[in-house]
């Protein structure tokens, strides 16, 4: 059996007296997207801030193929590429600025970042945008700009966190689509969290945590048959493309 890309096991973590994260546990296969969805103040952001290694659990643990974060931090985020929920891009820089600097961050000699940065922009589309000022850029642009950067490494788990938010329809399909087919043709495990219901359609599995516990983790199909008494018109309409 292949090793998971991300292995997560039982993480706790209390801010005071108040627990955000009550023994959380989950694995990622490569290739897997897996969906993690979960109200407000479910847990989610802290989760995504413990395994960018923002902040550290109070127990548990996080390996990212098989490096473990507390003990050996450099190397465990060597492995993992972000796209934020808000815009880490400098705005006052050019794009090949920006992604420039992320691969000096990772030590890539320059004529492999320049042809890596190359083949991610003519991918997404963004070859023409090399040297525009960032300020300058459309939202979904940016959003496009952002997954070439955290890809530039060649990371083996990828974390969106709600990385859609404020996108149209189109680029944010556009944005599923293109991470989808990441993880199928690189092998990339891929968290992906939203609190958009639609998005779980095209994701291999769904987490769903409430008050800091993964309440279900099974198929998006699975997610609508046992949740189907509450759903949302939105998710009912999710429902049926799953089927079709």
């Amino acid at each position: 059996m292949l090793p998971s890309v991300l292995k997560v096991q039982c993480l706790c973590k209390s801010y005071g007296s108040k627990p955000a994260l009550k023994g959380v546990s989950f694995c990622i296969m490569p290739g897997e997207m897996v969906a993690l969805l979960g109200p407000n103040g479910a847990g989610k952001s802290t989760l995504m801030q413990l395994l960018t290694g923002l902040f550290s659990a109070d127990h548990g643990t996080i390996e990212v193929f098989g490096q473990d974060l507390r003990a050996n931090p450099s190397q465990a985020l060597a492995g993992m590429g972000v796209v934020f929920q808000q815009s880490a891009l400098d705005l006052d820089l050019t794009v090949n600025a920006n992604l420039l600097f992320h691969t000096d961050l990772h030590g890539l000699a320059r004529r492999v970042a320049q042809q890596r940065i190359a083949d991610g922009l003519t991918a997404m589309g963004l070859q023409d945008k090399t040297h525009e000022v960032v300020r300058r850029l459309s939202g979904g642009t940016r959003r496009k700009v952002e997954l070439v950067r955290a890809l530039l490494h060649q990371p083996r788990v990828l974390l969106m966190d709600e990385a859609t938010v404020g996108l149209d329809p189109e680029s944010r399909a556009n944005m599923l689509a293109r991470v989808r087919q990441l993880a199928t043709q690189n092998q990339v495990g891929v968290l992906w969290a939203t609190h958009m219901i639609e998005e779980i359609k095209v994701t291999d599995r769904v987490l769903c945590l409430e008050q800091g516990l993964i309440r279900f983790d099974g198929s998006p199909a699975d997610y609508f048959t046992q949740f189907k008494s509450h759903a949302t018109p939105a998710e009912s309409n999710a429902e049926q493309e799953l089927v079709k």
